[in-house]
């Protein structure tokens, strides 16, 4: 742990100067469970970023954590060191449900270590949650949310379990694992969407609530097509036009080697896919005057599949363009494909009029 830690900070020393004339206003340890390692380390290694970077006064600064990680001094050394946010792990207030999921908390444990941290100061609190899990039912999934809603988190990020080859759970098939069906899934999430708007937390994003001015304001770099700076064997950057990410090498990285597993240059055609697909995750959705500013291309075209999906009750007009309804975001990777899709139909027919002498771009 100490070496690792050694690693990031010259990690962090040594790119420093790449980002001298940028303002960091979001700072997200995360990836795993950074509360694993003392606060004196964390707080260590905050410290370097606030002094070799330039920091915001009021940047937000946030820890994923898991219940059992954590004591209440650490909370309060946390707090103190300069983070003012938590993101915990709860999952399911459901004992089989975690079990089955291999959590060794308990909710009693998270509630614990929740009120713990906002006795410690911290008034910025998110939890994950975890729905279409094994032995989960609407009703179990309903009285999670309820609990969890009885602590008052700020934020609530609640994703649907995908059972991937190579995993534990892949390897033992769908079947065995008990998961509920699609329909019951598909429940869950749209019941979900109504709860916590009643209990105050607005859906911003497929799968982020909030309260009003608690929408993590690091995730939503990613959705707007911000930029950001990765450190750490497997973390990504998008940071100068380049998209690029280290190895999964935990021994090298602590040898001093940080190789690259991959690195492209972004195309403005690939950043319009891009726009498109994170916008259409958020509730904010498509701004047709900022996307056709910005990549020179005309959005009619795809207003005329998002008025199909109106009709279907999968999106709706805004003042400013398009967004997907709660329905919509559940079958969000077809309508993104489809105006993908189109995108470069226009595209194509662009370049055949261009061949042709005619270089209209607007018509």
């Amino acid at each position: 742990r100490e070496a690792y830690a050694a690693a990031m900070e010259r990690d962090l020393l040594a790119r420093a100067g790449d980002c001298r004339d940028d303002t960091v206003d979001t700072v997200y340890f995360g990836g795993g469970t950074p509360t694993c390692l003392p606060p004196e380390v964390l707080c260590g290694l905050l410290a370097t970023v606030l002094s070799r970077y330039n920091v915001a006064e009021n940047a937000e600064i946030t820890t994923e954590c898991n219940p059992g990680t954590v004591t209440p001094g650490d909370l309060v050394k946390l707090r103190e060191g300069g983070f003012n946010r938590l993101s915990m792990g709860l999952q399911s207030a459901q004992a089989g449900e975690l079990r089955a999921l291999g959590r060794l908390h308990s909710f009693a444990d998270f509630a614990e270590t929740f009120r713990a941290a906002r006795a410690a100061g911290f008034a910025n609190l998110s939890a994950d949650v975890m729905f279409g899990i094994p032995h989960q039912t609407a009703e179990s999934f309903a009285d999670t949310l309820e609990k969890l809603c009885d602590l008052r988190p700020d934020h609530v990020s609640a994703y649907a379990l995908t059972v991937e080859e190579g995993t534990p759970f892949g390897r033992r098939g769908a079947a065995a694992l008990n998961l509920p069906d699609e329909e019951a899934v598909r429940g869950m999430y749209l019941g979900m969407v109504e709860f916590l708007g009643k209990r105050g937390l607005a859906q911003y994003e497929i799968s982020n609530f909030a309260r009003a001015g608690y929408e993590s304001r690091h995730n939503l770099k990613y959705w707007m097509l911000e930029e950001y700076a990765g450190f750490g064997p497997g973390a990504y950057s998008d940071f100068g036009g380049v998209r690029y990410g280290y190895t999964r090498d935990l021994d090298g990285y602590i040898a001093g080697r940080l190789d690259l597993a991959e690195s492209e240059h972004i195309s403005p055609q690939e950043r319009e896919m891009e726009y498109i697909m994170l916008r259409l995750r958020t509730a904010r959705g498509i701004d047709i005057r900022e996307f056709e500013n910005r990549f020179r291309q005309r959005f009619t075209p795809l207003a005329a599949i998002l008025e199909s999906c109106t009709a279907h009750g999968l999106a709706r007009q805004t003042e400013t363009g398009w967004c997907l309804t709660p329905r919509g975001f559940l079958v969000s990777n077809r309508i993104i494909g489809d105006l993908q899709e189109e995108l470069n139909r226009e595209k194509a027919q662009r370049l055949a009029r261009a061949a042709q002498g005619d270089y209209r771009v607007v018509e």
